[in-house]
């Protein structure tokens, strides 16, 4: 039995190394879930660390949990503003797209190998998810971005379409395991667990908002806790319930995300840091379970399957999901492409292990192999592609304010920035002269990405971002001052 002790100083060592080598690998452009990987393969049993780990149960335990954490912190960080346009676009591909995927991949692997027709689809299932964390971080690393709506629309895809990705993986296991068990309960099953999943994640979502703000603990860094406790609530009560946990957790966070409530700002930072936590915990596990010597034998089907599902599944289901929108197709082409296998399919591999399903070592492989190919090939040449298509843009960072106004509970201000357009009115004027309402402060001007302090004599200069501090009925107020044109004499009448 090794100490605690030891256990400890392993488990710190390799964090470490994963957060260090996630450095290095944002400037080679390799997305950070293959180092995390890597690392936890190296110190396995068949790497120079020799950490012998076998456990599935244990790995999928711990897999489920970073889940909860890193769907629920996705949702906090979603804007209904930013998907709204793309709402429906993002709820088609995170389920038809899925389910095309699944059965495309199914029906070649049911040709091509030795698998049945249940087994094939199964393996569908685990790989249709995607992961579009790595693509922006890769993204960043090369100070780039992708145009018009692609982004919170793949952001949006990959965080809803976990659940669909899961529930075909425990639904056709179900049908596997169970030669008596039909499709049509399955498809019961399935109207039961996202009608439950969307209605409790949406109502324990406003009811958390709710207790946060009426609640007022006395200690502040008691309300992390609470929103772990009510994270975990909602995922265990709905999927007690027969609902998906996965889906109620990931609509409670968007709930919050875009309610107002104390503490929000540090909350959101919180549960951003955390995810990453259980992001490293989650590859670093998947890492150790794997043993590269029984990748070997599968390398060829694998790399099949990878070539299938990025050249021919995946696009298939953009373009057929998206045939009737009006995007074009340098936009599906991209979309197609950014369809990176993430931690989630290897997560979803060890289902089969412990349902001890026909296979599930060779599954279990296929994907692992699938997402490390993916990574290196979609994963670093995602800029280039973007290039090509003309759909790239530079990236801009978001101004960091060396101050933050939190929402308390009866105060009915709002901090808000304004940036100043080149022709607008008040270019040239001082603060004190541009009409501004009573009830508004400015409190902060960024200039030049430089920060100061105004004054009313402080003359304004276009593109001056404005940090203000205004009545949330007064805002637009100031919105349409500050936005104002000037239109020159010659163009009058």
């Amino acid at each position: 039995m090794i100490s605690i002790e030891y256990i400890l100083l392993g488990a710190s060592i390799l964090l470490l190394l994963s957060i260090i080598a996630s450095r290095i690998s944002g400037r080679l452009g390799v997305p950070a879930l293959l180092v995390f990987l890597l690392v936890g393969m190296l110190a396995g049993a068949e790497g120079p660390g020799g950490i012998y780990f076998d456990d599935p149960w244990l790995a999928k335990s711990l897999g489920t949990v970073a889940l909860v954490f890193i769907l629920f912190a996705g949702g906090l960080q979603t804007s209904m503003a930013n998907i709204k346009p793309v709402l429906w676009k993002g709820i088609t591909l995170s389920t038809l797209g899925v389910i095309v995927t699944a059965v495309l991949v199914g029906i070649f692997v049911t040709l091509l190998f030795n698998f049945s027709v249940l087994e094939g689809m199964l393996l569908g299932a685990v790989v249709s998810s995607t992961d579009v964390a790595a693509v922006f971080s890769i993204l960043r690393s090369k100070k780039s971005a992708l145009r018009g709506k692609l982004k919170p629309l793949l952001e949006f895809e990959s965080g809803s379409n976990d659940p669909m990705a899961i529930f075909l993986t425990i639904g056709l296991i179900y049908l596997i395991i169970g030669p008596t068990n039909s499709v049509f309960r399955l498809i019961l099953m399935f109207l039961q667990q996202m009608i439950f999943g969307a209605l409790l994640g949406y109502f324990m979502g406003k009811g958390v908002v709710l207790l946060i703000n009426r609640l007022r603990l006395e200690y502040e860094s008691l309300y992390p806790v609470l929103t772990i406790s009510f994270m975990l609530l909602c995922y265990g009560l709905t999927a007690a319930v027969g609902g998906n946990g996965f889906l109620a957790v990931y609509i409670a966070g968007i709930v919050m995300g875009n309610s107002r409530f104390i503490h929000k700002k540090s909350l959101m930072h919180f549960h951003d840091g955390f995810a990453w936590l259980m992001q490293i915990i989650m590859f670093l596990t998947l890492g150790l379970l794997v043993f590269p010597s029984r990748i070997v034998p599968i390398i060829w089907i694998g790399l099949l399957v990878s070539v299938f599902l990025m050249f021919i599944a995946r696009p298939v289901s953009v373009f057929l999901c998206t045939a009737f929108t009006k995007m074009s197709v340098k936009e599906k082409t991209m979309i197609s492409w950014v369809g990176l296998r993430g931690a989630v399919p290897i997560i979803l591999a060890t289902f089969p292990l412990l349902a001890n399903i026909p296979k599930a070592d060779m599954i279990f492989n296929i994907v692992f192999f699938i997402v490390i190919t993916s990574a290196l090939l979609q994963g670093t040449s995602i800029p280039i592609v973007a290039r090509w298509l003309g759909l790239d843009m530079p990236y801009t960072t978001t101004i960091k304010y060396p101050i933050d106004f939190e929402h308390i509970p009866d105060f009915h201000s709002e901090s808000a920035e304004i940036e100043v357009p080149q022709n607008s009115v008040i270019i040239g004027k001082q603060i004190v002269d541009i009409g501004i309402p009573p009830n508004t402060l400015i409190i902060l001007i960024c200039r030049d990405r430089k920060f100061f302090v105004p004054n009313g004599m402080t003359v304004l200069q276009a593109k001056d971002i404005l940090k203000i501090i205004a009545d949330k009925n007064e805002i637009a107020e100031v919105r349409a001052i500050v936005e104002q044109k000037h239109i020159p004499p010659e163009t009058i009448v």
